[in-house]
């Protein structure tokens, strides 16, 4: 592996590298044209608006980089997997919404807002369908089938999750194979896609994925609607039982025990997350998620790019302080 020392930074600066900045202008153009390309226009001004809408496409900035790391260049084919991605991971986010009965995401009305439950259902299987097309006949048959593959776990993961919602037997292991399905596996095809020889990177795009997961659910716990840009305590009130959240039930909240398996008030999470953000689980989960990154980190091939280099290796680094500057202590 070649040495390298991650430089500190945010993953916006991080992300910011003249390759990956011109490779994901293209990317935004193919993104746009596939989730405009349906023959109903309503469909197009949907899928168009929320996709429009950004977002920090870290999914293909790591297609980008790992196509520079393994020899490979930022053509149309890189370009269009990079896209593919990132329709796949939007799709889902629909999905997301229409489960959680979002209103907003990203600073506009969410599908299901606008059109309702069946349209956000279909606009959402419209985007995944079209990203396994545009792969199959725009990049390789292989790349098609990463996709699909990815997207039968991240169903499966969400799946899991859906069905221990409030399940106060709920263990932080089951936690953790929801979050390899739901999340790192993206992560991990976000990697696989961009070089015939993707494959050497896949166990770092899991790890990568693993531990922003746990990092996003222990914010959800630990910071302030102030901070996030959103409501903190939203598993909660959903019923989400998260990597972070039982780890603290197992070692010093036992207490917290009686809190799990029905819907708690606003009043108890308040006195919840009080008692989490009081125990030791930010420092335990924080340490989990260093390990996560240094795991990913020793698993990367030889990176002869610089510009790659710089990405791979600092992206873990930079959502690790990321998180660490939103936590309240």
């Amino acid at each position: 592996m070649l040495a390298h020392t991650a430089r500190p930074g945010r993953p916006e600066e991080i992300l910011s590298t003249p390759a990956l900045t011109a490779g994901l202008r293209q990317v935004e153009r193919r993104l746009r044209r596939l989730s405009t390309s349906s023959r109903l226009p309503l469909v197009n001004r949907a899928a168009g608006r929320i996709t429009g809408a950004g977002g920090k496409r870290l999914r293909p900035a790591l297609t980008l980089a790992t196509a520079l790391a393994l020899g490979g260049r930022i053509d149309r084919r890189t370009v269009s997997a990079a896209a593919c991605v990132e329709l796949v991971h939007t799709g889902s986010l629909v999905h997301d919404d229409l489960m959680d009965n979002a209103a907003e995401r990203r600073g506009v009305r969410t599908v299901n807002a606008e059109l309702g439950d069946a349209g956000a259902l279909l606009v959402g299987d419209f985007m995944l369908a079209r990203a396994g097309l545009a792969a199959l006949s725009s990049v390789s048959r292989a790349v098609a089938e990463t996709l699909a593959a990815a997207v039968v776990e991240l169903a499966e993961g969400q799946f899991q999750e859906t069905a221990a919602l409030f399940d106060a037997g709920r263990t932080p292991e089951d936690a953790l194979c929801s979050v390899r399905r739901k999340t790192a596996s993206l992560f991990r095809a976000s990697c696989v896609v961009a070089h015939p020889q993707g494959r050497a990177m896949a166990e770092y795009g899991e790890r990568f994925g693993v531990m922003f997961q746990i990092l996003d659910d222990l914010l959800d716990l630990a910071s302030t609607a102030e901070l996030l840009g959103k409501p903190a305590g939203n598993d909660l009130r959903q019923g989400v039982y998260s990597f972070p959240l039982l780890t603290a039930v197992e070692r010093d909240c036992a207490d917290l025990r009686p809190f799990l398996g029905r819907r708690l008030t606003e009043d108890e999470i308040a006195i919840v997350l009080a008692r989490l953000r009081n125990s030791s689980m930010v420092e335990d989960t924080i340490e989990h998620c260093r390990g996560l990154a240094a795991d990913a980190l020793a698993v990367l091939p030889v990176v002869a790019d610089p510009e790659a280099a710089a990405v791979l290796y600092g992206l873990p680094p930079a959502y690790l302080g990321r998180a660490e500057s939103l936590l309240v202590r």
